[in-house]
């Protein structure tokens, strides 16, 4: 229907109710009522019908709008796919460890950020209090094993000490057993020389002065050998008593060896608790783990968080890809690792090379927010195609995530790239912006 048919209609309406209101008249006769007027045709009447007719023609004009773009659309050449779908970009949440306060936020939206920045930092005051504590604890247990050490070393000593007494007790011991062997052959022979006085002295052939001298000497030498004995008796108990200080020294070097070993446990547990503590205090600064734009801040600061709280979110720049759906015919023919061309319908003219780097194995509806050929009527399978990291880097600040575009798939590794859909220059890459850092 169009405007001309549509406006001649209301037109006529109109008149006919003119006419007919004219044409009334009161009947004769007082009491007879007389028919009600007519209402006239008021602008809300009108405006509706303005309305409609800019509705329709809105629609006509849609409709021939899509039919010329289906008849004069450009057609791929064998051996490419193409579909609809919007850039994305994987999305990082940077959350706390732990629960608290955030102190400061060294970001804001939109920002560069590269992996490693600090964007945040939350508070740390009980952290760096337990640290301190922690760090008093190391002094002491340090001072504990030098101690220990000190003490380690005097018994040392006296063990030194133990096992050369007990060399001398031994060198006493030996002495005194080779006095005793030699007081016992003087013994044995001052017997001999006896029995040949006293043999002789009774046959008259020696003097009773020389029965006496041998007699004394033996008796000489007998106590000789006595006192002998005696003194090896001493010389084994000195030894005896020497090895037991010896053992006992060793004992308490042991156990100093095994107080300075406590003490140096104790140390490494005090320095591990602090090293732990400084790593919880590190955490607590969130970091960005990639280079990319931050998306959107979630807290603000002063804000207690529990563990896992959003604090930002932030796109990841060397992970940026779009996914289209191709039917069976299609899909079915594209690998993994197959050249891909993105254009954007922001920038038309700009054509961003790619590679598929997924391609589903079960077919399934296409999003309500993916437009297709056939318009949903039939399954299709995703495929994913992914810009190349290095034509990002530098140009982090040109990610924007949901831009619509096309994805173009080579099906056909022999197929020559039409000269339309030909790489484009990489755009230049905006000065860099100087990265915060945490006080």
């Amino acid at each position: 229907m169009s405007v001309d048919t549509v406006l001649p209609s209301v037109s006529a309406r109109n008149r006919t109710a003119e006419v007919l209101r004219d044409k009334v008249v009161p009947a004769p006769g007082a009491g007879v009522p007389s028919p009600a007027p007519c209402p006239p045709a008021g602008p809300d009447r009108r405006s509706r019908g303005l309305w409609l007719t800019a509705a329709i023609v809105l629609l006509l004009l849609a409709g021939g709008g899509y039919g010329w773009w289906k008849a004069h659309r450009p057609l791929l050449p064998p051996g490419f796919a193409s579909g609809n779908g919007r850039l994305e970009a994987n999305v990082i949440d940077i959350e706390t460890k732990f629960a608290g306060r955030i102190a400061r936020l060294l970001v804001e939206e939109g920002d560069l950020v590269r992996a490693g920045q600090v964007v945040a930092v939350m508070d740390t005051r009980d952290l760096e209090a337990q640290l301190s504590q922690a760090e008093a604890q190391i002094r002491q247990a340090q001072k504990g094993v030098e101690e220990a050490e000190r003490t380690l070393v005097q018994q040392q000593a006296q063990v030194l000490a133990t096992q050369a007494a007990v060399s001398q007790a031994e060198r006493a011991v030996a002495e005194a057993r080779a006095n005793i062997q030699e007081r016992q052959s003087h013994v044995k022979l001052t017997q001999q020389e006896l029995s040949r006085s006293t043999y002789l002295t009774a046959r008259g052939y020696a003097s009773a002065e020389q029965l006496d001298t041998r007699r004394q000497a033996a008796d000489e030498a007998a106590a000789a050998l006595s006192a002998a004995e005696a003194r090896f008796g001493g010389g084994e108990h000195a030894l005896e008593v020497a090895r037991k200080n010896a053992d006992a020294a060793q004992a308490a070097r042991e156990a100093a060896a095994a107080r300075v070993g406590a003490a140096r446990h104790a140390l490494e547990a005090q320095t591990q608790s602090a090293a732990f503590i400084r790593v919880n205090i590190a955490d607590n600064s969130l970091v960005a783990p990639r280079d990319g734009p931050i998306e959107y801040r979630v807290a603000n600061v002063g804000e207690v968080l529990g563990a896992g709280g959003k604090v930002f979110t932030m796109l990841d720049a060397a992970d940026v890809r779009m996914d289209v759906y191709l039917p069976t015919p299609e899909a079915g023919r594209v690998r993994i690792g197959a050249e891909a061309r993105i254009v954007l319908d922001a920038y038309p003219r700009h054509v961003i090379p790619a590679r598929v780097v997924f391609v589903s194995s079960q077919a399934q509806f296409t999003p309500k927010t993916v437009e297709t050929r056939d318009e949903r009527d039939k399954l299709m399978f995703r495929i994913r195609v992914r810009i190349d990291p290095e034509r990002l880097r530098g140009r982090e600040r040109l990610i924007r995530s949901g831009l619509p575009g096309i994805a173009y798939v080579r099906t056909d590794e022999t197929a020559a790239w039409p000269a339309s859909l030909l790489p484009s220059p990489p755009p230049a890459a905006p000065a860099p912006a100087p990265i915060p850092t945490a006080p």
